[in-house]
């Protein structure tokens, strides 16, 4: 202990500033993870049903594509056991003051009419009593009773009102079945699988929620990982501190070995180091996880609600288990980063210590070897990259980046080396850039570390850069191909994922009336299920998207052939999530299960779509509508006569449609609004990169002091013999810049290696989609010279470090 608090603590207490610079670039890597875990947490909400609370416990749930007929419902309670048939509308609404809260339709018999259920948690956010009347979009209710329900919240209405209000005449979405405590479970499973149509499923509770925590899992699982790229940051950033700490104290190590000092007594003292740091930057960074994670659950709550479901966020809840993860994330991340740097200390022998200029010799010779290693890791990282996803996530394409970080790693020595003599012309033209230059190759040990570190984070934020912006473009081109109607058509409200309110039927003989209009497309949507997995099976008059669309299908297959081969036919198109998801191809038979019936149909095309991670079924209208007659529209495209003025048709169906609660949106709007909601979507994933640029930044202040207070000998030599103190600062912020610009290089090698794992390995084994290379050369060039610049600028404080050294007071301590 003594040990450690002479050679470390005191050390550490002197270079206050260095200190406080590693401490928070933990902290910040470790806020980022805990922030990402709990904001996720909180915003995928809650799944449980809310109808427990009304109807008690449930143990079974009959539910069915396209919805359940109600004739069923007399047929269920004529069975001869004891059981209990619950029927349940479900539905998303608008609440003033609330925003979207879940709505249910429910059998409150007795009930008046206009009765209205709402939830305590809800009741109390809003201030809301018995009695009270609450104005929603599909009418007027008085609140009836206020059921406690903990932090759900929810309204309910008699299903009567649903279905009337809801348009869904003769049909619940499911019923919930209650097993008598004498019955036999499995004999009254087996009974009612006997009973029901093919089509129907039998599901446990929880299936749903389960469902919907499968939906997330990629995403969250890409988000978590995203949260450790300030990690592996930190990590280097660690490694740095111990190195520089370790050659700093060669001379005192050699003494202490001399003195009978074992190598496990320094190698503990060293990661003793490494642990004090991680876990003062753990704790810090859990508090900061904290404060992050309120302003993160926005963001990330819009996402699943813009593309999986709809899902009202929780409050967010520190939990003991989330306080030890980012303690022991920083601790463990620590240790491993100061391995290897304490081992080196630990073979230090005595009189090689007494030699200052040994280590830093020997790191010169071992470039080559690093960078044939180097080699290695990359040919596995391209090996790796090649293996399939394991339950959906996509391992071998992490595991690919993480050996390319490593890779590049590794090169940065050569790397190093190599810019300097490529530059050594004009780096001397001045003094200071040809001490510099030198400065940086003789100090390869510390300077490839800095290198790596920043070039890490800097190869982050241009692959997911250019991901981002390859996404963005191949979006602009979809939305181009897929919006070729002049105006859209839909009901009031926001718009949600997995949510298709029907278009009310009064709209739709209009919208075939007015005046300038060449054809009308009704598309009807509804999710459904498919081997366990949610997707949405879809139908439109596909004679209307071949005349007038661009839909585009894979490579080799005939548009124009697909889109005439479907029209009254058990044929339909699949989007390419849906199709990589379940391994469909061409030319394959599924089976669709469509309100009592099960639906065997010929895939004829796969097609690309960007706007679902779980996938589309296209059938053509006719197709659905022979096998579920009664399905509603869910909106409308316009396609307006050539000639005909778009906005006058605009304003006349809107004057048609008043008060019939649609929206009439033009093409341009809809394009817009899809944009918009893409940009929210990666928005966390900009901040995440921030957040690991700050970490690099920090590490480039942080090694670059380093660097001055480890040459205080040679920069007061320098000053000592006439250099004069702008010359010293000068060839500080040459280092800083010259460190910036290997690193540049290096970070956009490898971001351009990272963005094809992420493009062609990450995203298409997570979310199914193919996407364009398209690197945004603009932006990832202004972000390039904007952390040059910020490097410099980095520079600029052990710049004034060593200028302001003393050259008798650092001679006098040699």
């Amino acid at each position: 202990m003594k040990l450690l608090r002479t050679m470390i603590l005191r050390p550490l207490r002197r270079d206050l500033l260095r200190t406080l610079l590693t401490i928070l670039a933990v902290a910040l890597g470790v806020a980022v993870v805990v922030a990402i875990d709990l904001a996720g947490d909180a915003a995928t909400g809650s799944f449980r049903s809310s109808v427990e609370t009304l109807a008690g416990k449930t143990d079974l749930e009959i539910l069915a594509n396209g919805g359940i007929d109600e004739k069923w419902f007399g047929r269920l309670a004529a069975l001869p056991f004891d059981l209990h048939f619950a029927p349940v509308i479900e539905a998303q609404t608008e609440l003033p003051r609330a925003g979207t809260v879940t709505l249910y339709g429910f059998d409150l018999a007795g009930a008046p009419e206009n009765a209205l259920v709402i939830s305590s948690a809800l009741a109390k956010r809003l201030g809301l009593r018995a009695q009270d009347r609450v104005k929603l979009p599909i009418g007027e209710f008085e609140i009836g009773r206020i059921a406690d329900a903990g932090p759900l919240e929810f309204l309910a209405i008699d299903i009567a009102a649903a279905q009337q209000t809801l348009h869904r005449f003769g049909k619940v979405d499911r019923i919930d079945v209650t097993v008598g405590p004498g019955e036999d479970f499995t004999q009254v499973e087996g009974r009612l699988r006997e009973l029901l149509p093919p089509g129907y499923l039998i599901e446990k509770p929880g299936m749903r929620s389960e469902e919907n925590q499968r939906m997330l899992r990629a995403f969250r699982w890409n988000l978590r990982v995203l949260s450790y790229i300030s990690l592996v940051v930190g990590a280097f950033l660690i490694y740095n501190t111990i190195s520089v700490s370790v050659v700093r104290r060669r001379a005192e190590i050699g003494i202490l070995r001399a003195l009978g000092a074992g190598r496990t007594a320094v190698f503990s003292v060293f990661l003793g180091e490494a642990v004090i740091l991680g876990l003062l930057g753990a704790c810090f960074g859990v508090l900061l996880g904290r404060l992050l994670a309120g302003v993160t659950v926005g963001l990330i709550s819009q996402t699943v609600n813009a593309l999986y479901t709809t899902s009202r966020p929780t409050a967010v809840e520190l939990t003991s288990a989330e306080i030890w993860t980012g303690i022991l994330a920083g601790a463990a991340t620590a240790v491993l980063a100061a391995f290897a740097p304490a081992r080196e200390a630990m073979e230090v022998a005595p009189t090689e210590a007494m030699s200052r200029g040994a280590h830093e010799h020997h790191a010169s010779l071992r470039w080559r070897r690093a960078l044939g290693w180097a080699g290695v890791l990359g040919l596995l990282a391209a090996a790796v990259s090649q293996l399939p996803a394991v339950d959906g996530r996509p391992i071998g394409g992490y595991a690919a980046a993480l050996l390319a970080v490593g890779a590049g790693a590794l090169a940065a020595p050569a790397i190093v080396l190599a810019t300097n003599r490529a530059a050594s012309f004009a780096l001397r033209l001045r003094p200071e850039s040809l001490l510099a230059g030198r400065s940086l190759a003789g100090s390869l040990s510390r300077t490839s570390v800095v290198v790596a570190a920043l070039a890490t984070a800097i190869a982050m934020m241009a692959s997911v850069g250019i991901m981002v912006g390859s996404f963005r473009e191949t979006v602009t081109v979809w939305l181009d191909t897929q919006l070729r109607a002049d105006l859209y058509v839909r009901p009031v409200g926001r718009e949600r994922a997995g949510e298709y309110p029907p278009l009310p039927p009064a709209a739709l003989p209009l919208l075939s009336s007015a005046s300038g209009v060449a054809a009308v497309d009704f598309f009807h949507a509804l999710e459904f299920h498919f081997h366990g997995e949610r997707a949405t099976l879809g139908a439109g008059n596909l004679e209307i998207v071949r005349r007038y669309g661009r839909l585009r299908f894979l490579p080799g297959e005939d548009r124009d052939a697909i889109l005439r081969s479907l029209a009254d036919q058990d044929r339909a198109i699949v989007s390419e999530p849906f199709a990589n998801k379940h391994g469909i191809h061409a030319g394959d038979r599924i089976t669709l299960p469509m309100g009592a019936r099960n639906v065997t149909v010929t895939v004829a095309g796969v097609y690309y779509e960007y706007s679902s991670s779980q996938g589309f079924v296209l059938l053509d209208r006719s197709t659905l509508l022979k096998y579920l007659p009664s399905q509603p529209a869910t909106n409308a495209a316009l396609y307006v006569k050539p000639g005909a003025d778009a906005e006058g048709v605009q304003r006349e169906i809107q004057g048609m449609t008043a008060g019939l609660g649609v929206v009439v949106a033009p093409n341009q709007a809809l394009r817009r609004n899809a944009m918009v909601i893409f940009d929210r979507t990666f928005a966390v994933t900009w901040a995440l990169e921030a957040v690991a640029i700050v970490v690099a930044m920090l590490g480039a202040a942080n090694s670059l002091l380093a660097l001055v207070l480890d040459r205080r000998r040679e920069l007061g030599l320098l000053r000592y013999l006439g250099a004069s103190t702008s010359q010293v600062r000068g060839m500080i912020l040459v280092e800083a810049a010259l460190v910036g610009l290997l690193s540049t290089l290096v970070g956009l090698a490898l971001g351009f290696a990272l963005s094809l794992l992420l493009i062609f390995v990450v995203n298409k084994q997570s979310f199914g989609w193919t996407i364009q290379f398209h690197p945004p050369v603009g932006l990832l060039a202004g972000a390039l010279m904007l952390v040059w610049c910020v490097t410099v600028v980095a520079g600029l404080y052990p710049a004034r470090v060593a200028a302001r050294l003393k050259p008798v007071e650092v001679i006098h301590e040699e």
